[in-house]
């Protein structure tokens, strides 16, 4: 689990120890709910993902020291593994990005099984909208 930041690190631990699916649904609703709320002023066209089933909004805070994502979607357990994506790529740059698997991320945490291949795709084509606004920025 190298090159995993601590918080990551304990994600993986504290869902390679849930023995059933329902306690990491349990558990990918907790970090869900961990989500700051994104208002409705920002849920705007231009923000949207493109290439996800339900609805994903993303927007880069440039304000924020260090530049961090913002994320919003309507459905509970996509909250959650976006919430769990957020914190894989924390402190990484564009460049670093770049090298994230995707299902390799969620396979680790125990939770591939659970990804169809279009949620799947989602979170794929929300990792890559993240890299496009770190190239703009």
């Amino acid at each position: 689990m190298s090159g995993l930041s601590r918080a990551a690190q304990q994600a993986v631990h504290d869902f390679q120890s849930c023995q059933q699916w329902e306690q990491r649904a349990r558990l990918l609703l907790q970090w869900g709910a961990q989500l700051d709320e994104l208002p409705e002023a920002l849920r705007t066209p231009d923000n949207l993902v493109h290439g996800c089933e339900t609805r994903v909004w993303l927007l880069l805070d440039q304000q924020a020291d260090p530049l961090c994502f913002q994320v919003a979607s309507e459905a509970r357990l996509l909250r959650g593994l976006l919430a769990l994506l957020l914190l894989r790529i924390t402190g990484l740059n564009a460049k670093q990005m770049v090298e994230v698997d995707v299902a390799e991320w969620f396979a680790l945490l125990g939770l591939s099984r659970q990804l169809s291949p279009s949620r799947s795709n989602g979170l794929t084509a929300v990792l890559l909208k993240m890299q496009a606004l770190l190239a703009q920025n």
